[in-house]
């Protein structure tokens, strides 16, 4: 496999240090670099759009997390399992709430079974916006593959599959939980 793009000089000098030790391939690494560059270039892009509703993408992946908790029926959801989904610390987690429930979106208690446990749950208004924003919101993320055919989509899906199942496999972990499934 090979990097269609320019190499620059940065790329050249680590390629010469890899060579000293035999490795001619830099698949790994060149992947490792793409999934970065397009995880941070969805979120620049997302988080300029999103903007209009005071909220980044990843407050509003935990809005949608405890709607969908909610029509599941489960009316709240635990810091920590929201760690786990969505796969943060607990620190981050714990931001994204602390400002969500500023914003008026979620509202948390105190587990009466666990006094050191918080119960997450959506507010009205938190619950009106997912419902409001989340189509429009999807309908943009579609748009960001407009230079991708329907076949070209599947498949880079696919291939995506493959890899985060190679992941877990050769790192022996165990699968994270997933959003939204």
């Amino acid at each position: 496999m090979t990097n269609q793009t320019t190499h620059s000089p940065h790329h050249q000098i680590f390629q010469e240090l890899l060579h000293q030790h035999g490795i001619t391939q830099m698949h790994g690494v060149e992947l490792v670099r793409l999934i970065h560059k397009i995880a941070n270039t969805y979120e620049s892009i997302t988080s300029e759009r999103m903007r209009d509703d005071s909220l980044s993408e990843p407050r509003w992946r935990l809005l949608v997390r405890l709607w969908i908790a909610e029509r599941m029926g489960a009316p709240c959801v635990r810091p920590t399992q929201l760690s786990k989904t969505q796969q943060v610390s607990k620190n981050t987690i714990s931001a994204h709430l602390r400002s969500l429930e500023e914003q008026g979106l979620i509202e948390r208690d105190l587990d009466p079974d666990d006094r050191r446990q918080f119960r997450i749950r959506l507010s009205g208004a938190g619950r009106a916006l997912v419902e409001a924003a989340t189509p429009g919101h999807v309908r943009f993320l579609n748009q960001l593959t407009a230079g991708l055919t329907a076949t070209e989509v599947e498949e880079l899906q696919r291939l995506l599959e493959r890899l985060h199942q190679s992941l877990i496999t050769y790192g022996q972990v165990e699968p994270p939980c997933h959003y939204p499934e």
